[in-house]
């Protein structure tokens, strides 16, 4: 199984490299990193990433993930990623996002009608794309699957994983990544449970930055 994974500058490193280290434990995956151009892409820190493959070497994936990142708005107006993302997405098995990726999603006009979540600071934003909004960590719509922020991608690769191979290899992944998170405060991580106060600011400061 062919799985690609979207790669541009400014991409947030945990969204690409989370369901990477998931899906690569897929029996049979071909995992590939592709971007617009092969080569180094910038991360949204000092961190770069390798693209080993161009879209166009990569025309027909089985699965496609896009992570978000301060770059996914830039991403979401480049037509080489959208005209890609549209005529894989003809192909695919599934089509995936994690976080601001749905924004790339939306713009390739894949997301209406479509139930999908992403980072909680721009959920509602899905709307512009004709998406239906949902307050959820993973949705599952048809082949589209999406995810909420950052971390989410893990979980997003673990249900895909269930979904393309069963529930036992999924597992069989989870135990090998040791994935049982167990935050410091473990309310801290949705603005349903998190203080009001660091909500609040956390919105503030989204805003004051789109201005």
């Amino acid at each position: 199984m062919q799985i690609a994974i979207l790669l541009f500058d400014g991409v947030v490193a945990l969204d690409a490299i989370g369901p990477y280290d998931v899906l690569k434990l897929l029996p049979d995956a071909d995992v590939r990193l592709v971007a617009a151009s092969a080569g180094e892409v910038a991360t949204d820190g000092p961190l770069k990433l390798v693209a080993a493959d161009a879209l166009d070497a990569v025309p027909r994936p089985d699965v496609v993930v896009v992570p978000g990142g301060p770059g996914a708005a830039a991403a979401a107006r480049d037509e080489r990623i959208l005209g890609w993302l549209r005529a894989a997405h003809e192909h695919t098995r599934y089509t995936t996002s994690v976080c601001w990726g749905s924004e790339v999603l939306g713009a390739a006009g894949l997301l209406c009608g479509v139930h999908a979540t992403s980072h909680w600071l721009v959920r509602e934003e899905l709307r512009d794309h004709g998406a239906i909004a949902v307050d959820e960590r993973v949705v599952v719509s048809g082949r589209i699957v999406t995810s909420a922020g950052v971390s989410a991608g893990i979980d997003m690769a673990l249900r895909l994983a269930a979904l393309s191979a069963g529930d036992e290899i999924a597992d069989r992944i989870a135990l090998t990544l040791e994935y049982a998170p167990e935050p410091p405060s473990p309310g801290a991580g949705s603005p349903h449970t998190a203080a009001p106060g660091l909500v609040a600011r956390l919105r503030d400061g989204y805003a004051r930055a789109r201005r």
